[in-house]
């Protein structure tokens, strides 16, 4: 691979294998995310879609292979990998405010709260702001709706200043609607934050109208290999579906182009029955690369 890319990478996943017990999970995963990638990682059930982001948080380790953090090996959960989850995390004895600031208290001695107070709640509620949540700074959770909870939880996760974003599934419990009004404010927060986001859903359509970039990883293919060698999932499609700048409406979902890049995921990523050979994968990011061994591919001449 490109050295000039490992070390502009914010993230750099290198020969990452996972497995547990026997049932290889990731087969070989290669994958680098410059800084302000908005990232969507889709793909079908048991792919390992959210296993590799407990990996990139550093919930998991890898059990083969390396992944790094703007040039340095990833330990466990730091602050520079916030994380938004399907279940909103957030306390429910404790405000808004509260919740946000929570880590920023945590990280004083006790005697030192009162003196800190006043600037830490300052910063809460300038990221409460930031998603339109600081008219519900003293509310509890079970007093905000569910899209209301998420975005609190984005601004916990914003007031640490992470490098990278990661989102596993963050609104797949929302009702249609209140989905899709999330969906336009993380792009809006995105364009005005420029901010690395690695996000884990289910949902074709969501992956393609949110990603700038969009990896589908699926256990789906074939290779050389011996047959009865264990597989685990591969990255099949890593492309870019639109530009970066280009401003993006809920109405582009029923635009051709669009609805013809749902189609191909669907059929690359989703179709068991739709085997490509790794030689055939869709890497066409201009970042994205790929190591295969020699069993993987063969020389048939």
């Amino acid at each position: 691979m490109d050295e000039m890319l490992r070390k502009n990478s914010v993230l750099h996943v290198e020969d990452v294998y996972k497995s547990y017990d026997s049932k290889l999970i990731l087969d070989d995963i290669d994958l680098s995310v410059t800084s302000g990638e908005f990232v969507t990682i889709v793909g079908p059930s048991g792919c390992g879609k959210s296993t590799l982001l407990r990996l990139v948080v550093g919930q998991e380790k890898p059990s083969k292979g390396s992944i790094l953090i703007d040039g340095v090996l990833a330990g466990p959960p730091t602050p520079d990998r916030g994380v938004v989850y399907q279940n909103y995390s957030l306390f429910p004895h404790l405000s808004a405010l509260d919740n946000v600031t929570l880590s920023k208290r945590l990280a004083l001695l006790p005697w030192q709260w009162n003196s800190h107070k006043k600037a830490i709640y300052e910063e809460g509620l300038h990221y409460l702001s930031k998603v339109n949540m600081d008219g519900h700074a003293s509310k509890y959770p079970a007093e905000l709706s569910g899209g209301q909870r998420q975005r609190v939880a984005i601004a916990q996760a914003l007031i640490q200043k992470p490098k990278i974003l990661c989102m596993d599934e963050p609104f797949s419990a929302l009702d249609p609607g209140t989905r899709e009004d999330l969906q336009l404010f993380l792009l809006e927060l995105w364009e005005e934050t420029k901010m690395t986001i690695f996000f884990v859903t289910h949902d074709l359509e969501e992956a393609v109208y949110l990603g700038t970039r969009l990896i589908a990883l699926s256990q789906y293919y074939t290779d050389d290999r011996d047959q009865d060698m264990a597989r685990g999932a591969k990255i099949v499609v890593d492309r870019r579906f639109r530009d970066p700048k280009e401003a993006i409406s809920p109405q582009v979902k029923s635009s051709g182009q669009f609805v013809k890049a749902v189609h191909e995921l669907r059929q690359h990523a989703f179709d068991p029955e739709y085997l490509q050979h790794v030689k055939n994968f869709d890497l066409s990011h201009p970042n994205s690369w790929a190591t295969l061994n020699n069993g993987e591919i063969r020389d048939r001449a």
